[in-house]
């Protein structure tokens, strides 16, 4: 396999970024044409939804330079997650982006897109990108001309067009599973959604309204159903206490799911030594900061830490179950955001979660609506599991292939 070096600038029609449509007055939509935050940039072929917001189709033919099309390579290139990387998939477009957000648009005669958005993937691009972006001023970033000037390790299109074929193959089977899950997530929320927002639950029709809420249901706050407390980060002044095996997660791994791995893990001495505490399997985890990612959840797999910026919930009986709670938060992010938005910083606190209203049905309805969603939550959890073992072992694989230690 012949390879070559060349720079990105080589092999690309354009090198582009973003603009946020506010800066020019004008507004972002509740729908419309899909708006691509940097957060949507997770490293993964298919980019995060939760990371997308909306503009119109006027505000979208306006910002012509940052219009994308199929096959566009994503690169953050402004914040701490400079160097992640996405890739635009046909139902992804219409789209635009904003200025934290480059555009590689590949000249497909000379490389395979999928290719160089893989290149991005890489690890040690990952960290050559965080490198420059942390050299800069106290925002990190990388300008168009450091972009452009990135060299790529190229062998031929057929070697090219065969690594993504091996790559891709994971990553089919990965977004197989989040398609699955997804059914299974939207199954779940519709069958609360009908029980506990519409009031719609088995034998409604015999049951009287008292002051909004069902008849013999326990109005209330979190607080009545739900112990909370937060976590703590452990010195970053002494770096053995990052060398340990205790999952210890930040909002951004908070992503409506179970966590079973964590970027980084703590010691049993970094517990004894800070404000973090180990909370059991199956707490539900609750992000207080972070802008829109305010109110998104995650339950743990395992028994794990999680710093300050994370509310749990410890359930007080059998009906504070996790199910329920989770399902709970994802129809209170709105207003939970809301709230935010009207602090000095983009943030709630644990008073907040523990005063908002919840309405809890008796027990015996709860036990149904709880032993209906186990199996849909087993299947979630499982499908998650096989998501991470395909996902590490296609990262163990993919620098390999990149740098030619792999043939294929």
């Amino acid at each position: 396999m012949n390879w070559n070096i060349k720079s990105i600038d080589e092999i690309t029609e354009i090198v582009t970024k973003g603009t946020t449509p506010s800066t020019y007055g004008m507004p972002f939509t509740d729908e419309g044409i899909n708006f691509i935050k940097a957060e949507a940039l997770n490293g993964d072929v298919t980019l995060d939804r939760g990371g997308f917001t909306f503009i119109n189709e006027e505000t979208h033919e306006k910002l012509k330079r940052s219009k994308l099309q199929h096959e566009d390579v994503l690169v953050t290139i402004a914040g701490a997650n400079v160097g992640k990387c996405g890739f635009v998939r046909p139902s992804d477009v219409p789209a635009n982006t904003n200025q934290a957000v480059g555009i590689v648009r590949v000249k497909k005669q000379e490389a395979n897109p999928r290719y160089i958005y893989y290149h991005f993937k890489n690890p040690s691009t990952f960290a050559m990108c965080q490198g420059i972006g942390g050299g800069q001023a106290a925002q990190p970033n990388i300008n168009l001309t450091m972009l452009k000037g990135f060299k790529v390790n190229m062998p031929d299109i057929g070697s090219q067009n065969r690594i993504v074929d091996v790559i891709g193959a994971y990553d089919d089977l990965i977004e197989n599973s989040r398609r699955r899950i997804e059914l299974l997530e939207e199954s779940a929320r519709q069958l609360y959604k009908e029980w506990f927002v519409c009031f719609r639950f088995p034998g409604h029709e015999h049951i009287k309204m008292i002051d909004g809420v069902p008849d013999g249901w326990d109005k209330g706050v979190i607080a009545d159903f739900f112990d909370t407390t937060s976590g703590g980060t452990p010195s970053r002044k002494n770096p053995d206490f990052y060398t340990g095996d205790i999952n210890w997660v930040k909002t951004q791994e908070l992503n409506e799911g179970f966590i079973f791995s964590t970027e980084e893990k703590i010691t049993d001495e970094a517990l004894s030594k800070s404000s973090a505490k180990l909370f059991p399997e199956d707490t539900l985890l609750v992000s207080m900061y972070g802008g829109t990612n305010i109110g998104r959840t995650g339950i743990l797999a395992s028994p794990a830490a999680s710093n300050q910026a994370c509310c749990a919930l410890l359930p007080k009986d059998e009906r504070s179950h996790y199910i329920y709670a989770s399902l709970f938060f994802y129809f209170k992010r709105k207003e939970l955001i809301a709230v935010s938005q009207g602090a000095a910083q983009t943030n709630i606190n644990q008073q907040t979660v523990r005063g908002l209203k919840i309405n809890f049905a008796p027990a015996s309805l709860m036990d149904v609506f709880i032993d209906t969603l186990l199996p849909v939550y087993d299947q979630i959890r499982n499908l998650q599991k096989e998501i991470a073992y395909l996902t590490q072992a296609r990262d163990l694989l993919l620098p390999k292939l990149m740098n030619g230690e792999v043939a294929v």
